[in-house]
């Protein structure tokens, strides 16, 4: 029997144990999706307790707490931070086989330094030992960016975010970590939204266009795109729950937009059709900007309409939804068709897609990049040990795993970072399996050069970081500098 999380933690074999140890173990990371508050970053936010900086927003947690029949006070309510913390504790210790218990045990240990277990016994000791390594470790946002070696960070940004935090965190040239904007249009796109107009209306103040037109609001948008880029961002996103290809004249998406702002009801073939044409117009916006396009669907938002009413968006009522990809492959092909399709990643929810996704993406490569359609890293209810397997498996079967451009947080907690971690012991673990049964051969440079390239070098490549962005440098965290 092995012991809990030791250093072989999810290395079976010696091959493994080498590639993680060799080549992975030390790589810095490029966080290059996730929801992380840039303003937390800006103000080097010192989180109070362990309950601040584990379980606020972290709906993952929050949907196994319901789930153990935890008290909605106890989750997103006006319990104390302690209540809340001993309420996850006794919920954590019935989580054999979630991947909540892996990270959470593996963020004690790697922010907090403690090697033990947590469970409702303990609870109080393991709150007053972390609580206490909070202050005295002075662990503020900035030095567990540091402290986890984070060499890129790219937030999730609306097109009329101003970009103030952003613009502060470059501005410090002590934090060395490059924090960067994401494009993501939801907004826009959701015409169908009681909030569309209102949207649109703060959308032309801020970009000083009067918007009237469809060709108004694309010459709005095309003002606030080249303002990201200006802030440094080089990728896009978008979450639709599936992508749909209604294309339609000129004409009939001004007819459309007309419509809805002046309040006249429109059918769902028109909000398709004009979700259509701004998903085309963004996606050739993308390619002359030379972004990458991010494209996450497969997912039922917000399904307990009495949670939500009690906690809001994003609390952990969201589920997988099997949506068509035949429409996608349309949207792809007629963008490739005009030499206007961007580099692409998809993320399907629903693990059933694998395959479907692997053989679209190589419909579509070519254009002299490698990888340039991507199949996304295991998403949200798949980021576990047999979802990251096997989307690694299907990439493997179909496609190149050499180029994938590997893991992401997809989090909004500053202690995710270990899921990078994770990943790569898994993967690590996956080729060490394959060379043992003869499938591979034991050619170590060839191998550690394939785990750092799917860690690490990939992503720096498809996206395009520059050396001079990544290299180090010094941050002060009160006692002297600490050399990157």
């Amino acid at each position: 029997m092995k012991r809990f999380m030791d250093r072989s933690f999810m290395l079976n074999s010696e091959v493994a144990q080498i590639l993680y140890d060799c080549y992975v173990e030390e790589l810095p990371i490029i966080d290059y999706h996730c929801h992380i508050n840039p303003k937390d970053i800006a103000m080097n936010r010192k989180f109070e307790n362990i309950t601040q900086l584990w379980l606020e927003g972290d709906h993952y947690k929050w949907r196994q707490m319901r789930s153990d029949g935890i008290e909605e006070k106890y989750i997103t309510g006006n319990a104390s931070d302690w209540e809340k913390f001993e309420k996850w504790a006794s919920v954590l210790e019935k989580a054999i086989g979630n991947p909540l218990y892996h990270w959470s045990h593996l963020e004690l240990k790697y922010y907090f330094n403690y090697n033990g277990v947590l469970n409702r016994k303990n609870a109080k000791d393991v709150w007053e030992f972390c609580n206490k390594r909070l202050n005295s470790d002075n662990l503020t946002v900035k030095r567990i960016i540091y402290k986890s070696n984070v060499k890129v960070l790219c937030t999730t940004d609306d097109p009329i975010d101003d970009l103030k935090w952003h613009k502060i965190i470059k501005s410090d040239n002590k934090f060395q970590t490059v924090v960067l904007p994401t494009w993501r249009p939801d907004s826009v796109i959701e015409i169908e939204d009681i909030k569309f107009k209102e949207y649109i209306s703060k959308l032309g103040e801020l970009s000083k266009i009067k918007i009237n037109t469809f060709s108004d609001l694309k010459k709005a948008l095309k003002c606030r795109m080249n303002y990201f880029k200006e802030i440094g961002c080089k990728i896009a996103d978008h979450s639709l729950s599936y992508i749909m290809y209604k294309p339609a004249s000129d004409e009939e998406i001004q007819d459309i937009f007309n419509k809805r702002i002046q309040d006249i009801d429109i059918s769902e073939e028109e909000v398709l059709k004009f979700k259509t044409a701004c998903m085309i117009f963004f996606a050739k916006e993308y390619h002359a900007l030379d972004w990458a396009m991010q494209l996450h669907f497969g997912v039922k938002r917000e399904n307990n309409s009495k949670l939500f009413t009690i906690a809001g968006a994003n609390s952990g009522c969201d589920c997988i939804q099997k949506v068509s990809l035949n429409e996608l492959v349309e949207y792809m092909d007629a963008l490739n068709s005009i030499g206007r399709l961007p580099r692409t990643i998809l993320y399907s929810l629903n693990p059933l897609d694998n395959a479907i996704i692997g053989t679209i993406i190589g419909c579509f490569q070519g254009d002299g990049i490698p990888g340039k359609i991507q199949q996304g890293a295991a998403w949200w209810f798949n980021d576990h040990k047999s979802g990251i397997e096997d989307q690694m498996k299907s990439l493997g079967e179909l496609g190149l795993l050499g180029n994938f451009i590997g893991m992401l947080t997809d989090s909004r907690s500053f202690l995710s970072y270990v899921r990078h971690d994770y990943f790569r012991r898994i993967m690590c673990n996956l080729i060490g399996e394959w060379v043992n049964s003869g499938e591979y051969p034991y050619e170590i440079e060839t191998l550690g050069k394939l785990v750092r390239d799917i860690s690490y070098n990939n992503c720096k490549r498809y996206f395009k970081f520059c050396d001079k962005d990544l290299v180090g440098g010094s941050y002060e965290l009160g006692n002297g500098m600490v050399e990157l």
